[in-house]
């Protein structure tokens, strides 16, 4: 008899054996996809007039295109500052459930001289042309898009309950003093919109954006790198609080959301189903609690 961990036991010795004495090969576990780290000017100087009539340079947000091929099938094109546009690729398909785990992606290589991201799959996604079939034009910055239906993937989808994900007011006026302090594109050229990530008063992933959907779906692209749930986590925007934005922090699993902007009537009406929490108008500690009051300790 052979032992387990006897030297004997090589292939060809495993070969002999009976078939019900070899063990299963172990399942191999899926890799997260690879990466490319595409650097890219985020703002640019150009020369302005003035009330007065002087002319001096100011610096402004560097919006390009990014057009996503998924398996040289071109899908959508996106503006952005191009911040984390591979994050941004991911958190895009996942958002979009063209994808239900980052793990389907085998890499992202992103190009800024042709403006593209070329997405490549283990496997191919075979409900691509079904699920990207009908499209809604958004409100978001830079026209978001939202496949499908609405309400499409969010059925049966269950977010922690207030009394398990609560957020002391102290910890929400943290949250914005530090975000306030991060050093940003908008504090140098303005015109784009911020998200945060937060656990607590404690600052996980930052990301700036033309689009502030697009900033949601580059933390979702994060979130899926790191493995990171969204129960305990808070995210805090710049931008307003659409329908869209209340579906993609719902689809990361993250129950509240903090802006400094404020709320649509169908923003609010799809947070309150989903039994979400909304604050808005928040400056300093100064805020408004649109829904989901009962998260708030």
């Amino acid at each position: 008899m052979i032992e387990p961990g006897n030297p004997q036991l090589h292939a060809g010795a495993l070969a002999r054996l009976p078939a019900e004495a070899a063990a299963p090969a172990p399942a191999v576990a899926l890799s997260l996809p690879r990466l490319t780290r595409a650097a890219a000017e985020l703002t640019l100087e150009v020369s302005v007039l003035d009330a007065e009539g002087g002319r001096r340079p100011i610096r402004i947000p560097a919006e390009r295109a990014l057009t996503i091929y998924v398996d040289k099938r071109e899908l959508v094109t996106l503006m952005t500052l191009g911040q984390a546009p591979e994050l941004l690729v991911l958190g895009y398909l996942l958002n979009q459930k063209l994808v239900d785990d980052v793990r389907e992606i085998e890499s992202v290589s992103v190009d800024w001289d042709v403006e593209a991201a070329a997405v490549r799959t283990r496997t191919g996604l075979p409900h691509l042309a079904e699920r990207s079939a009908r499209r809604i034009v958004t409100t978001g910055c830079g026209q978001g898009t939202v496949f499908g239906d609405l309400m499409a993937g969010l059925q049966g989808l269950r977010l922690p309950p207030p009394e398990a994900s609560r957020v002391a007011v102290a910890t929400l006026v943290q949250a914005l003093d530090t975000v306030r302090g991060l050093p940003s594109v908008h504090r140098e050229a303005g015109s784009v919109h911020g998200t945060a990530l937060l656990r607590g008063g404690e600052l996980l992933f930052h990301v700036e954006d033309v689009g502030r959907h697009n900033a949601v779906d580059s933390v979702a692209g994060w979130m899926a790198m790191q493995g990171v749930a969204g129960a305990d986590k808070m995210l805090v925007t710049t931008g307003r609080l659409t329908s869209e934005m209340v579906m993609k922090a719902a689809t990361i699993g993250v129950p509240t959301i903090v802006s400094r902007n404020g709320i649509t009537a169908m923003g609010h009406t799809l947070a309150t189903r989903l039994g979400m929490t909304l604050v808005g108008r928040a400056s300093g500690r100064r805020f408004i609690c649109y829904c989901g009051e009962a998260r708030l300790a």
